[in-house]
């Protein structure tokens, strides 16, 4: 009875003491629930890599929060860029000079077409999609305008060129070929769409007479390249929860083909390595995101949706090191320069890790704007494009 009398009095005293304290505890849980959503501070750290800024451009603004991801293409030492509202440039790779540029004629009483899908290059085209549903060829290697074509949905993802044909992926689900010299379509295949998708679509991958299609209900698909016909259909994410925003299990990644091999990762965080004439599984792992996903000779490297980077063992895709320093920074999908894993974040911040263990070597900033897209390489240049249509190329330092 002793204890009882005094635990009564306890709670008369908290009671009495009056509701600022109890707001004082539950003001300072909250204060801890918000910083721990909050991104990550970046770390001191002594870098062991200097990085060069050889160029930068401004190819047009308009990407904002729309979501098309947009990222340059390189072919033959040119950069090919658009932007939602300033046209297609072509650049030396080296130098950054404009080459040429093209701009779509605004015609009479309508708005002027917005570039959002690509560009895509290949087979002397550069490709470029808007988001109401125009396909738009241009020669590369002067700009003009070779045909114009139309699909049923907005695009947002880079068109493919390969064997005579050009593959565009619209956001209804449908992918469609388009012959290369006319424009004439030549087939289409339909994906019926979750009731909930992100928002993104994964560019089309060309292989050997296959196409590879990453579905938004987390499915790889290949498709006969001739005809469309479906090949095979490999679940990477199983859309499994109790409601649409848990079942989302998107593939909006590029997927890397490399030889005969699939590496392919989904918003539902799984990765998984395929063979590419089977679609037999040969290794998946809880490691993963919506970004897309890069290949060494002996990683695969990826971001998850919590901003953690993994490299993975390439053979069995066991998790060789984890980078958590960049937790919460929106990071985008890796990219490898040398022998670095490159990654950007909501800052515009640029950091390579060392490719063996994760550690963090080099922080550099492309701008003020968010970087979304992922970031490429070609001839060891590193190319990086915000949103605010903002492009800048880095060359690790000799």
């Amino acid at each position: 009875m002793k204890l009882k009398h005094v635990a009564g009095i306890a709670l008369v005293a908290v009671a009495l003491s009056g509701c600022s304290t109890v707001k004082g505890w539950f003001a300072g849980k909250d204060a801890e629930a918000k910083k721990a959503l909050e991104p990550a501070e970046l770390v001191k750290f002594e870098p062991t890599l200097k990085v060069n800024r050889i160029w930068s451009a401004n190819v047009g603004k308009g990407e904002g929060r729309i979501g098309v991801r947009q990222a340059p293409a390189v072919a033959d030492g040119r950069v090919y860029a658009a932007a939602v509202e300033g046209g297609v440039h072509a650049l030396d790779l080296q130098t950054g000079k404009q080459v040429w540029e093209y701009t779509p004629a605004k015609e009479k009483k309508k708005a002027r077409l917005r570039l959002s899908g690509g560009p895509g290059v290949g087979e002397g085209l550069v490709v470029i999609g808007t988001l109401d549903g125009q396909v738009i060829a241009l020669d590369a290697a002067n700009g003009s305008e070779k045909w114009r074509a139309r699909v049923p949905g907005e695009i947002i993802a880079a068109p493919a060129v390969a064997q005579g044909l050009v593959f565009v992926r619209s956001n209804d689900g449908r992918t469609t070929a388009l012959d290369a010299g006319s424009g004439e379509r030549r087939w289409f295949n339909s994906q019926e769409l979750p009731s909930l998708t992100v928002r993104g679509n994964a560019p089309v991958v060309a292989g050997p007479g296959v196409l590879f299609i990453g579905n938004d209900d987390g499915t790889l698909a290949a498709l006969a390249m001739q005809d469309g016909r479906p090949l095979w259909e490999q679940a990477i994410g199983t859309p499994e929860g109790r409601t649409e925003l848990e079942r989302m299990a998107d593939v909006d990644g590029a997927p890397v083909l490399e030889g005969n091999n699939l590496y392919v990762t989904s918003f539902k965080n799984e990765t998984m390595a395929i063979e590419g004439p089977s679609g037999r599984p040969l290794w998946s792992r809880d490691h993963g995101g919506g970004g897309g996903l890069a290949v060494s000779s002996g990683h695969v490297l990826v971001t998850d949706g919590k901003g953690t980077v993994y490299g993975l063992d390439k053979a069995s895709g066991a998790a060789m090191w984890s980078q958590q320093a960049l937790a919460r920074r929106s990071v985008t999908g890796p990219a490898i320069q040398g022998d670095y894993v490159v990654v950007a974040d909501y800052k515009g911040y640029l950091h390579w890790l060392q490719m063996g263990d994760g550690a963090l070597a080099a922080r550099e900033k492309s701008g003020g704007d968010p970087v979304v897209a992922q970031p490429i390489v070609a001839e060891g240049v590193l190319l990086v494009q915000n949103v605010d249509g903002k492009l800048t190329a880095w060359r690790l330092a000799n």
